[in-house]
């Protein structure tokens, strides 16, 4: 008599059933989908952009003159832009999101973990427009006159801190993105830290460490992997941040030396003046400023995936 399998079970040299069969198709139909997307959306990208590409071919990117009436464009104050912004992002917002994380999933009493936790997850729900609008009324002022005119009191001899301070700045624009990554960052880095095997954590304070170091020489190190995940998704968020940005940066297409100074960004420029372009130069010198932020993304997320993998590979983490 044939012995009944378990659902979804068969034997060996049994031919996969039908639902198997759909299944496996269903899920490579949907894989295959979004690869299709993003090429589709790259050949348009790259199709309407084409005339900017002509005119203008590799000193697009080099080029700091964006004048739309003289018909000269160049992307490099908007490339420069979004870099130091979302870099300085991280900066500020990586080691709160840590520590946040780790308060959340290792020092936190249960009550105030569960208070916490969807407060702060809670942060990622909040609509871009509503944290510009915060950021216009509150945070820019709070940096003009409590951040900026003490830097520049005390550090203005340093060209990152130099005046005058508008308190729409590159700085202001920064602080706003770090706020809108650390939910990001804190959720997935806790969640990492939570699958460290709880037996290695014993061990470690079981060998004499203390926990300050059981979490340096233990936990971080093992989820790693996952953190460097979160690190990146933040990036490629502060990287597309169109709206709050756009409110806060002060929207000045030229190169600053200055974080107290305007800055503009790729997403912001295109927000700003994709309604403006009456002209076909015009419009097609915004849309290749899409392809090249598309590309900047895509080039995140491998670079992510890539060093992810090789950290899970070498390191064993999460």
């Amino acid at each position: 008599m044939r012995q009944s399998l378990p659902s979804g079970k068969r034997l060996r040299g049994e031919p996969a059933s039908p639902d198997i069969l759909f299944q496996a198709a269903l899920a490579v139909l949907a894989a295959l989908s979004v690869l299709a997307l993003a090429a589709l959306l790259l050949l348009v990208l790259l199709r309407d952009s084409l005339p900017a590409i002509t005119a203008f071919g590799f000193d697009f990117l080099l080029s700091t003159e964006w004048n739309p009436v003289a018909g000269e464009f160049g992307a490099l104050p908007f490339i420069y832009g979004t870099i130091v912004s979302s870099l300085l992002a991280l900066v500020i917002g990586v080691p709160l999101s840590l520590g946040i994380a780790v308060y959340l999933a290792e020092i936190a009493p249960a009550k105030v973990r569960a208070v916490l936790t969807p407060v702060i997850e809670l942060l990622a729900a909040i609509p871009s427009v509503i944290i510009g609008l915060w950021g216009i009324f509150v945070l820019a002022p709070f940096v003009r006159e409590h951040l900026a005119e003490p830097l520049m009191e005390h550090a203005g001899f340093l060209p990152i801190f130099s005046g005058p301070a508008y308190g729409y700045s590159v700085l202001t624009a920064s602080l706003v993105l770090a706020i809108m990554i650390i939910p990001i960052i804190s959720s997935i880095s806790r969640e990492a830290i939570l699958a460290v095997p709880r037996l290695q954590k014993e061990g470690a304070l079981a060998l004499g460490a203390t926990r300050f170091e059981m979490l340096m020489s233990v936990v971080l190190p093992y989820a790693r992997g996952a953190i460097f995940g979160a690190v990146m998704l933040g990036l490629g968020r502060a990287i597309g941040e169109t709206m709050a940005v756009t409110m806060v940066i002060g929207n000045s297409p030229k190169l600053f030396t200055s974080l107290l100074h305007p800055g503009y960004t790729m997403a912001a420029v295109i927000a700003n003046e994709f309604t403006e372009a009456t002209e076909d130069l015009y419009l097609a010198a915004l849309i290749e400023i899409g392809l090249i932020l598309f590309l900047i993304s895509m080039l995140v997320n491998v670079l992510a995936r890539l060093i992810t993998r090789r950290y899970r590979r070498v390191a064993g983490g999460v």
